[in-house]
């Protein structure tokens, strides 16, 4: 066959993409027919074969690198404990990302809202040492769900006001808010002659109960009830409608005669609230003190957390729980079998970009 023929044969590159994005239509309108849970269930599957893959190509045994996961995260009362406890804070702040996602706005400010909560919570509790425990804890909380809607309301302000992004406006503040933090803490929530940024021990009357045999406080059931709440809102109520329609359409949004600028106030504070509240949680539960830096990582982790639970906020319970247990799990790993814990975030980015495709089938 003359050289002429052979090339003819070929096809066109652009006959080539054409033929993959039919593939990559197909793919996602099946992954959209499976279901909200199955889909969740297949990502995670899906990203556990690509990362035993790459555990083959570091070396390793997968086998045994998942078991030293499954022991690091379940293995005891405490761990379990554990994994609850660092769930509670992406839970929280996942709900108010995909309350957020759901009306169009791409909110990723949480990690400023769950420092400038936590300090909110701080405050109150060191400032109301002889209250009770039943009405110090919810002020307290209170106070850290209200820092929190105020920052995110000072986001939303610029955004709606002066037109500026909110993406931008957002992230900007998280800069602003661990300022803030650290300067409250070298002044006057700081404790006299710490060796580094932090607020004096709490009142104990001020700290989460635990759950009874376990190492958990009770900040998992608040934010489990939290993501029912908001459930209820989004699919429930006239302001739950609204939001999403206006999410799906801005026009369909206002034709309806929804006032839109009232719609991102209310979804951007009652985010705010959510991530300040699992700011509070977090000092109060955990730490039983603020501290510099307490909250990095927290915000972008609740973006993945929601939209792995396909911002929808009784699926980011799992999601949440997922991203929790992982990371308690992933330290034994390191610790038995050598597989660095950043396989962890590479689980947690394929999880992700496979529940999107997933995502993108049930939009069409």
């Amino acid at each position: 066959m003359s050289e002429g023929s052979t090339m003819a044969a070929a096809p066109p590159p652009a006959h080539r993409l054409s033929r993959l994005r039919l593939s990559w239509r197909r793919l996602s309108l099946r992954l959209g027919r499976i279901g909200l849970g199955g889909q969740i269930a297949l990502a995670l599957v899906l990203s556990v074969i690509c990362s035993a893959v790459l555990i083959l190509l570091a070396g390793k045994n997968p086998g045994l690198a998942f078991l030293a996961i499954v022991d690091g995260a379940f293995g005891s009362p405490h761990q379990i404990g554990t994994g609850l406890n660092r769930a509670t804070p992406y839970l929280l702040a996942g709900i108010g990302v995909a309350i957020c996602f759901r009306g169009g706005i791409i909110n990723l400010g949480s990690e400023g809202q769950i420092a400038v909560g936590g300090a909110g919570a701080a405050a109150a509790a060191l400032l109301t040492p002889a209250l009770p425990a039943f009405l110090a804890i919810p002020l307290a909380l209170a106070a850290g769900a209200a820092a929190g809607a105020l920052w995110s309301g000072l986001a939303a302000a610029i955004h709606l006001k002066r037109r500026v992004h909110e993406v931008l406006a957002t992230l900007l503040l998280n800069f602003v808010a661990l300022l803030l933090v650290q300067q409250l803490l070298a002044g006057v929530l700081g404790q006299t002659g710490a060796g580094f940024l932090q607020s004096p021990l709490m009142p104990r009357n001020v700290w989460l109960p635990k759950l009874a045999g376990w190492d958990a406080h009770l900040g998992i059931v608040i934010a489990v009830a939290a993501a029912a709440l908001s459930s209820f809102l989004l699919w429930r109520t006239p302001f739950g409608f609204g939001l999403r329609v206006s999410g799906a359409s801005r026009l369909a949004g206002a034709y309806a005669g929804f006032s839109l600028p009232r719609l991102t106030w209310s979804a951007m504070l009652l985010a705010g609230a959510l991530a300040g509240l699992a700011g509070g949680i977090e000092i109060l539960g955990l730490h039983h003190r603020l501290i510099e830096g307490f909250s990095l990582g927290f915000g972008f982790k609740a973006v993945t957390v929601a939209l792995i639970g396909a911002i929808e906020p009784v699926a980011i319970i799992p999601a949440a729980l997922f991203i929790g247990f992982l990371e308690t799990g992933s330290l034994a790993m390191q610790r038995q079998i050598g597989v660095p814990t950043a396989l962890v975030t590479v689980i947690e980015g394929l999880t992700m970009i496979f529940v999107l495709v997933a995502m993108s089938g049930r939009r069409r």
